[in-house]
């Protein structure tokens, strides 16, 4: 949001991340993007809440969140070493006062490095990213685990597509940048 020098506040709904049986990886992204958003709309009566949920998918339909803990992440990561994963990020815009609702998904392939243990064990003592989808701090070290990303909105990685994001903005008025 800084990048869009646009004035902000962060709050942190308070919702269960839990994925639902037979809930497809885009319906999750989606309900948890949406859910985030409009949870904290009695507390901002009149505001553009932006909700945004990602997660990295590996290509047989694993679904890897925030590990939290370093062994969760150590799993992550080997079981990701060597191959393409896909990161879902999806994003709501709910404007409170109109109670009119956007939706988008960003998707991005990432291809991963053959990761030793000792690797793994050396970027996540430096890195410490328990708290992002899949392990992947893309905008520190985790980018030294990578071989490609291929997508439209590079934004994307690091949890907010600001290039969609941008857009919905506009379409809700907004004139950028707005000082």
């Amino acid at each position: 949001m800084q990048r869009l020098q646009i004035d902000f506040i962060t709050a942190s709904p308070d919702i269960d991340e839990s994925r639902l049986d037979g809930e497809s990886t885009l319906d999750l992204v989606k309900r948890l993007s949406i859910e985030k958003a409009k949870a904290l709309q009695a507390g901002f009566p009149e505001a553009l809440i932006i909700g945004s949920d990602q997660i990295i998918v590996t290509q047989d339909g694993k679904i890897h969140g925030k590990p939290l803990t370093h062994e969760k992440a150590v799993e992550q990561l080997r079981q990701v070493s060597g191959t393409e994963v896909e990161l879902i990020t999806g994003l709501a815009l709910f404007n409170s006062k109109a109670d009119r609702l956007q939706y988008d998904c960003v998707n991005y392939k990432i291809g991963y490095r053959s990761l030793s243990d000792a690797q793994i064990d050396n970027y996540l003592r430096i890195e410490q990213p328990y708290n992002c989808a899949g392990s992947l701090k893309s905008e520190g070290l985790g980018i030294s685990l990578l071989t490609y990303l291929r997508g439209d909105d590079p934004t994307a990685i690091i949890g907010l597509p600001l290039i969609k994001l941008t857009d919905m903005l506009l379409a809700e008025g907004m004139v950028l940048p707005d000082h």
